[in-house]
């Protein structure tokens, strides 16, 4: 059994850092799997529905507080660790999309561009978006003027104009500069 990890939420300014590890049915037939970035919304929600229904997967995250605590790095690698412990079993090996693996007890292998490469790290691409995006959209409805159901929480020009005018939130990821900087203020 082969397990595919991914993460969504490395580079944003607030919100978690989710990771997904899938093993997709022996079949391999879910057809459509590709880099969650390449894929419409739509497709993206269909897919993840059947991932879903027919892959064992687990998802799983590290929280802001985790991030400024540990770094963005170990944060990510945390949050796959967990996803993989959280599978129902264990697989006989991972991969990994990057260049990086945690350090964990799994024979693994790490896959630069490899959400594009290998359909179990491309389920797990898209489960861990379509997670991260619903935690955005939702925070989004207790933080409406950062606009995080548009921009997921990345830095984009009306993310920080609003960051300047309101300030951080306990979703912002107080160790990463934009939101450091103004902290300094």
């Amino acid at each position: 059994m082969i397990a595919g990890v991914d993460e969504a939420g490395r580079g944003p300014l607030a919100g978690p850092v989710v990771a997904a590890a899938v093993i997709l049915p022996d079949d391999n037939a879910i057809t459509g799997l590709d880099d969650s970035k390449k894929l419409t919304a739509r497709t993206r929600a269909r897919l993840e529905a059947e991932i879903q229904a027919r892959a064992r997967y687990s998802v799983a995250q590290c929280s802001e507080a985790e991030i400024d605590d540990i770094n963005i790095l170990q944060a990510t690698m945390l949050a796959m660790t967990r996803a993989v412990e959280g599978l129902d079993l264990p697989p006989d090996h991972v991969l990994v999309d990057g260049n990086r693996l945690p350090r964990w007890r799994y024979s693994a292998e790490a896959v630069i561009g490899g959400d594009a490469l290998h359909p179990c790290i491309s389920a797990a691409s898209i489960l861990a978006k379509e997670h991260r995006d619903r935690l955005m959209i939702a925070a989004a409805e207790h933080y409406p003027q950062y606009g995080w159901e548009r921009n997921k929480g990345y830095g984009t020009a009306d993310h920080l104009a609003a960051l300047r005018k309101y300030g951080p939130t306990p979703l912002h990821r107080r160790s990463f500069a934009p939101v450091a900087q103004l902290e300094l203020l």
